[in-house]
């Protein structure tokens, strides 16, 4: 065999073993980021939400301290044996028995209280000998209890008069209803909208409840209910919508709803944007608020429709639907730092929140600038831009040149270089709250406003129609801002319902929940049994 032909097998052979190399390259990274998305699956299905991370060496010192009796006992030759293990067992036992769980010691003052007195004596002698009993004190202990609402009718009496001059007849006219001849009051209507929007209880349990109570309310009469509210509602919702965009900033998201599809016989995903005003962060005054809009899909042009007129800082993730609002420059762009640091988690935690690893790393270093920006929480916005100037920017200058040079060494499709990747290229709009006091570092206002609305989905499943994701956003506004600006939503929507059908459009503004919140609080403040009545 001539040297020529083993030479044209050698680099045949040598070629498919560099072509399985890298296809063994391939499949190992495709099964490393299977296994990081199945991960990350698991923890949105089954796991833990909250993305803090454990310290390692906290947990080897508390490890190290239990060790520390049995490592001296065992060197000394006294190792607990037998009856000592129970001993130590009981020790344990007595020390976890010490941790009390905190109880409700005083009760509120507020609350009714219903005297129930206890005597063995019901004639006032004594079983002893018969002679009479004389009070010298007594013991009080309190039974917090509850009785669930109850319903009353209203009976709206007018009285007709006759003049006997003039034969006229005289007679007050009918007070006005929330939803034109319903049958439904405001407190029932709140109590219904609240259940469903705050409590996230679907209506045909509300009428399974109410149906224990005695009164049989049909699922589509609270349909029609809620329908009602909804539109005498919108112009409130459209006041917060103008509110929120009036501001200098706001933060911005949005979370897939399942909506039915008629004629399919199966759902469609359609989208609940949030849009939030809050700079109480920076020392803002400003009352937050937040406005909710439905969209029947996740097109571009939604945001684009709904932020017409704003012109300000724009806190959202790296969704490219928002890029044609940063076109012309009126909006601006701050990325959010939790949707990039969540990237690293994801792998940090399929590597069993091994430390020193990269990903272990950039969260240290993540961490460092989330530590910095919970000091200065609050303060003045000027202040704020000081401190990060001062403190943030060499963390973040420090942080750009590492990743730049933990990405030379990786494979450009590994789950790490992909993380990287997206923190690089959204770095100018992650690292702009440097610069501006006013900006977060994280869009997390708009990620804690949506929680109502996933809690709510996995329990009435979807909405109805378009038409009932347009009515849950109106209500979800008004219910958030109630939230953010620590207001009762039943004290507050009962309120507006009975009285917004006759109140002036042009001043619709007035009954926003910041504005009336004194009102409410001193017309109901330590009065709980007119809420009940109510």
């Amino acid at each position: 065999m001539s040297s020529e032909i083993l030479l044209q097998k050698i680099d045949t052979l040598t070629q498919g073993v560099v072509q399985r190399d890298l296809e063994l390259r391939t499949l190992r990274l495709t099964i490393e980021k299977l296994k990081i998305e199945l991960c990350y699956l698991k923890r949105m299905r089954y796991g833990r939400a909250s993305e803090q991370m454990l310290n390692p060496a906290l947990q080897l010192e508390l490890l190290s301290a239990a060790l520390t009796p049995i490592s001296s006992a065992v060197e000394s030759g006294d190792a607990p044996q037998g009856d000592n293990v129970t001993d130590i067992e009981d020790a344990r036992k007595n020390r976890s028995s010490k941790r009390t769980r905190p109880t409700l010691r005083h009760l509120p003052e507020h609350l009714p209280r219903e005297d129930v007195i206890h005597t063995d004596s019901p004639n006032c002698t004594c079983s002893a000998c018969g002679a009479g009993l004389r009070e010298i004190g007594q013991d009080v202990s309190e039974v917090l209890e509850y009785e669930p609402g109850s319903f009353k009718v209203i009976r709206h009496i007018r009285p007709k008069f006759a003049c006997v001059g003039c034969n006229t007849i005289t007679q007050a006219s009918a007070p006005s209803r929330p939803i034109e001849r319903g049958l439904a009051g405001a407190g029932l209507l709140a109590h219904v909208l609240v259940g469903k929007y705050c409590d996230h209880l679907p209506l045909y349990r509300q009428s399974q409840i109410y149906a224990r109570e005695g009164v049989e309310i049909d699922r589509s009469t609270m349909v029609d209910w809620v329908a009602g509210c909804a539109t005498l509602l919108q112009p409130l919702a459209d006041a917060v919508r103008k509110y929120v965009l009036s501001a200098n900033k706001i933060h911005t998201d949005d979370t897939p709803v399942p909506v039915l599809s008629p004629g399919r016989g199966k759902t469609k995903t359609a989208r609940l944007w949030v849009y939030v005003r809050d700079d109480r962060p920076c020392g803002d005054a400003a009352p937050p608020a937040v406005w909710f809009e439905y969209s029947p899909n996740r097109k571009g042009e939604n945001p684009l429709r709904h932020l017409r007129g704003f012109s300000g800082v724009l806190q959202a993730d790296a969704y490219a639907g928002y890029d044609r609002l940063f076109a012309d420059g009126q909006i601006v762009e701050a990325a959010c730092w939790a949707h990039a640091r969540r990237k690293y988690y994801e792998i940090h935690e399929r590597q069993a929140s091994v430390p020193s690893t990269l990903a272990h790393q950039a969260l240290e270093r993540i961490g460092a600038l989330y530590a910095i920006e919970k000091e200065i929480r609050g303060k003045p916005a000027d202040e704020r831009c000081r401190q990060r100037q001062q403190r943030s920017r060499p963390l973040l200058d420090e942080l750009h040149r590492w990743l730049n040079n933990a990405l030379g060494h990786l494979s450009a499709k590994s789950p790490m270089a992909l993380a990287i990747a997206y923190s690089l290229s959204n770095w100018s709009a992650l690292s702009r709250y440097v610069d501006d006091g006013h900006i977060e570092m994280d869009n997390n206002a708009a990620e804690r406003a949506l929680r109502s609305v996933v809690l709510g989905r996995k329990n009435y499943l979807h909405f109805g129609s378009d038409a009932g994701g347009e009515r849950a956003a109106v209500i979800y506004s008004l219910i958030g801002s109630c939230k953010l600006n620590g207001i009762d939503p039943y004290v507050y929507l009962r309120y507006v319902l009975g009285c917004i059908a006759e109140h002036p459009i042009n001043r619709v503004a007035e009954l926003l929940p910041w504005v009336v919140a004194d009102k409410l609080n001193s017309r109901w403040a330590g009065a709980p049994e007119l809420l009940r009545a109510a």
